[in-house]
């Protein structure tokens, strides 16, 4: 059994999801890593990590308007130091993950054929978010 640790630095230009399913089976690759479980995690609480389609674009334009409706800028919030956007990237944040677990398999990722990992940026301005990647296994 063995650890292996990581860190991705995605950059962001304003709201939207960030495929990073490549990057992650690049490290796995260089890793040489056969079978056992990556955890990513985001360190952040104005973006998330998720796995949804990677296939159809509109999946993913669907996905980012249907936050912007659930928690919009314009809401009443409390919270509004760091600017509009930011309360609101607060809750999406809540309502999706900020760590995700995959097992791997032979090699492989084992997410379905039309899954992909993204890093889901609230916020409005470009940012340069960090995933934590932990491998276990062998």
């Amino acid at each position: 059994m063995r650890q292996a640790f990581h860190a991705l630095s995605i950059p962001t230009s304003g709201k939207g999801l960030y495929e990073i399913t490549r990057e992650l089976r690049a490290w796995l690759s260089n890793e040489g890593v056969r079978d056992g479980l990556v955890t990513l995690y985001i360190r952040h609480t104005s973006a998330s990590l998720l796995i949804t389609e990677n296939a159809d674009p509109d999946v993913v334009k669907d996905m980012a308007a249907y936050f912007e409706r659930v928690a919009p800028e314009d809401g009443p919030y409390i919270h509004d130091a760091e600017g509009p956007d930011d309360m609101p990237a607060h809750i999406r944040s809540a309502l999706t993950q900020t760590h995700l677990s995959v097992p791997i398999e032979k090699g492989a990722l084992q997410l379905g054929t039309w899954q992909g990992v993204f890093v889901f940026e609230h916020r409005r301005d470009p940012h340069r978010r960090g995933v934590k990647l932990h491998f276990i296994g062998e």
